[in-house]
């Protein structure tokens, strides 16, 4: 039986990439800073998980796939190359896979994860048994970011971030945006375009691109949608907002492509209740409680506008806790126009602040660390607050979105677990 390590197992990509190999009976090893629950359900599956790093974890492995956050100098890593052991990255090794499926890749500054859950469960109740990896967890899926199935699709997420989706060779390409971000890496929205267009040129013969109108790409075979159509969606999704109408025409067009009846699509997609830290609500006793993943000004306003409309009389607080320091600074003054626009049009009542969250060996120590949650409240005339504190600002009845792509989501089960106790 071959064996495969992952180093930083955790990861939301890595860890359904680990799925896909223990469903192909792989003996399955890896390691990560710390335990999760993505890794309790690894060992549930069969998983053997170590906690740490350290070049003792490698053993005779067949293959190691280390996450893009791992660094040159990971002791794993190292050890793997020096015992001669093949070693891909993530998105080289998902990049392997695509060569061998008919993949769907589902690319985009925004959206990205909604598109890829809502094809993937259109291509389900159309009988075409995709195979799914996706960067968020879907309660379709069991509470899983990845989906098996038998025949040759392969529907992935594939995200720009330091070109992983360079590596990916699809038959079709959703394009749902493209915007500054990832600016530590990219320096400049034009050198984003530049990779969009450089993804897109993999497409061969056959393939087909489907696109937001105003992306500015062109395919021989070019597919476009706009909210100008959002009149196919009457009454359909359950979740608000048009930015969800947007990734829901993107999957409609796709499943199209692949011969799927727009009926089958469009009961597949009334049925969707949205997927982990997408907007993701929790009615407590005391307020109700919106879990999101936003975490760049456009899809902050997006979020924002979405709750306004499915809570117009109710008050809603905004608790952001910013990703990266060097994200907050790229990108400062555009976080303070999103989050005054918000506040002057009276789609929230309030906002707080946590702290940065700091993204491990993707941070300088330089001047970018003076764009912390301080400076932004001031901008913004909003409040820093931590953990404890939030609690006590609640009064009842208020609508409470925390959001950001750090870890907020603590601070949320703290909050669901306070309301249990006081409930009991």
């Amino acid at each position: 039986m071959s064996k495969i390590h992952f180093i930083g197992i955790g990861g939301i990509g890595v860890s359904a990439l680990a799925k896909f190999y223990l469903e192909k009976n792989w003996q399955v090893f890896g390691s990560d800073a710390c335990p999760s629950k993505i890794i309790d359900d690894l060992e549930k599956r069969g998983a053997e998980v170590l906690i740490g790093q350290r070049e003792e974890n490698i053993k005779d492995f067949d293959l190691v796939v280390f996450s893009p956050a791992v660094r040159e100098d990971n002791p794993e890593l190292k050890r793997a190359r020096e015992k001669g052991i093949r070693t891909l990255s993530y998105p080289q090794a998902l990049g392997e896979l695509t060569k061998e499926y008919f993949t769907i890749a589902v690319s985009g500054t925004h959206g990205k994860s909604t598109t890829t859950a809502m094809l993937g469960l259109i291509l389900i109740k159309a009988g075409l048994d995709p195979t799914v990896i996706v960067g968020t967890k879907l309660k379709e899926f069991n509470d899983s970011n990845y989906r098996g199935g038998k025949s040759k699709y392969l529907v992935i997420e594939a995200c720009e971030h330091e070109a992983s989706f360079l590596n990916y060779w699809p038959r079709i390409i959703i394009v749902t945006n493209i915007e500054a971000d990832h600016l530590d890496y990219y320096g400049s929205l034009d050198n984003v375009k530049k990779s969009f267009k450089e993804f897109v040129s993999r497409l061969k013969p056959g393939g087909v691109l489907i696109k937001r109108d105003d992306v500015e790409i062109d395919f021989s075979d070019t597919i476009e949608f706009s909210l100008e159509e959002k009149e196919l969606l009457n009454n359909v999704l359950k979740i608000p907002g048009e930015h969800n109408i947007l990734d829901a025409l993107a999957a409609l067009k796709t499943a199209r492509v692949l011969g799927v009846d727009d009926k089958i699509s469009l009961e597949a997609l009334s049925q969707f209740a949205g997927s982990w830290r997408r907007f993701e609500i929790t009615e407590l006793p005391e307020f109700v409680l919106i879990d999101d993943y936003a975490h760049h000004p456009t899809e902050i306003e997006a979020t924002l506008k979405a709750a306004r409309e499915k809570y117009p009389d109710k008050k809603i607080y905004c608790v952001f806790q910013p990703h990266q320091y060097q994200r907050t600074q790229l990108l400062f003054d555009d976080f303070v126009s999103a989050f005054k626009n918000s506040l002057n049009e009276g789609l929230i009542d309030k906002l707080f602040l946590l702290d940065v969250y700091d993204v491990k060996g993707r941070e300088g120590s330089g001047e970018e660390r003076e764009y912390n949650s301080e400076k932004l409240a001031e901008a913004v005339k909003a409040r820093r607050i931590d953990a404890e504190s939030l609690r006590k600002e609640l009064e009842g009845g208020e609508v409470v979105i925390m959001m950001g792509a750090g870890d907020i989501y603590n601070v949320s089960e703290e909050l669901k677990n306070a309301c249990i106790v006081q409930g009991n």
